[in-house]
């Protein structure tokens, strides 16, 4: 990755401009951290950019980023800027493009983000973003009272940071996160999902929620549930307790999903039906939340004696038949009162006793 990065920056540098590797990437890479995706600082403007790629893909906003693929590696690009004043606690009003790496610095949100490799693959450290990342610190660029208030997501990036990288926060943004808070309530909920997912997904989920709650996050966020969340690490168990469907955006599929792990909350999740209906994920997820062993669940999911209504050896065909009756309703009857008797093998899943069971307890029905 880098080495294909180095090429990329060196293709600016012989159109005389100056390009970087800045931010996540080169943080990642100096703990030692595999890392996918790559942020490029340049003097080159976004048409500039367009001039030496000419299959960039140029932002429809000003302050976006240039995306250009190359290498197999999709590099975001950003110009050097300035930014004034900032809408809805969020984004800059106004950016003005300028030629200094320094300055451009100066607007990030902290200092293990704002170290920088060159086309040679040398550091550059203008901030000490280095020295905070040997002392596992997370800390603003600047005072940490205004980057909050110029951008509230920084607060959920933040504790993002410390709970990924097991980092501590520095003093300054404690305080300013306590003060800022409430600002989290003006953000969109598409934002804040994306800073919670990466939250709730990383190695430290507990102590991930554990600062949110310290610091009465769960209130600004609406997430009325996040003190019981507990012995799980699913990102989907996690939203299904919280249940804030009604305004975080998920997916039809996520909140079905996410409502049956809360209807198998109240089952047993060792019970052969409602493995059979809800099936081994979300029994799974429904289990460890109680504490129950997930390979218990597992072990009983896989001893089922069937896994679905087609396992059943019997065909709707064969059921009409012997019934000598055309489709209809009943056959759900039928076929509900089948899966009980074999899942919980008090008949056996044979086409003689499936269908000798049918006679004996369908044969009269209208």
């Amino acid at each position: 990755m880098l080495e294909n990065a180095l090429k990329l920056l060196k293709k600016f540098t012989s159109h005389d401009y100056k390009a970087y590797i800045v931010g996540g990437f080169v943080r990642d890479y100096l703990l030692g951290i595999d890392s996918q995706d790559i942020d490029i600082a340049t003097n080159a403007t976004p048409m500039e950019i367009k001039g030496i790629f000419e299959d960039a893909f140029l932002p429809t906003e000003d302050y976006g980023s240039v995306i250009v693929n190359k290498y197999g590696i999709r590099f975001e690009i950003t110009t050097f800027r300035k930014e004034f004043n900032y809408a809805d606690h969020r984004k800059p009003v106004e950016i003005q493009y300028i030629d200094d790496l320094y300055q451009d610095l100066l607007r990030r949100d902290f200092t293990i983000n704002t170290i920088c490799i060159d086309e040679n693959g040398e550091i550059i450290d203008f901030l000490g973003g280095r020295d905070d990342l040997e002392r596992k610190l997370i800390r603003t660029v600047g005072e940490a009272d205004e980057r909050l208030e110029q951008d509230a997501l920084r607060i959920l990036r933040a504790i993002r940071f410390a709970t990924v990288l097991d980092f501590q926060l520095d003093g300054e943004i404690v305080d300013a996160i306590r003060k800022h808070r409430g600002l989290l309530k003006e953000l969109s909920y598409q934002r804040k999902k994306e800073e919670l997912d990466k939250i709730f997904v990383s190695g430290d989920v507990k102590r991930g929620i554990d600062m949110l709650l310290q610091f009465h996050l769960d209130k600004s966020l609406e997430l009325e549930n996040l003190s019981k969340v507990e012995n799980t690490d699913s990102l989907i168990g996690i939203w299904s307790v919280l249940n804030v469907e009604d305004c975080y955006p998920f997916s039809n599929n996520e909140k079905e999903m996410m409502e049956d792990i809360r209807t198998v909350m109240t089952l047993n999740n060792l019970d052969p039906m409602a493995l059979y209906k809800y099936g081994l994920y979300v029994n799974s997820v429904a289990g460890e939340m109680k504490g129950l062993d997930k390979k218990k669940i597992t072990e009983s999911y896989n001893s089922l004696v069937i896994h679905a209504r087609g396992d059943l050896d019997v065909s709707s065909e064969e059921i009409m038949k012997s019934l000598n009756k055309e489709p209809g309703e009943y056959l759900s009857d039928i076929y509900e009162a089948i899966e009980k008797e074999v899942l919980y093998r008090r008949l056996p899943n044979t086409k003689e006793q499936i269908l000798d069971y049918i006679q004996k307890n369908y044969a009269s029905i209208s």
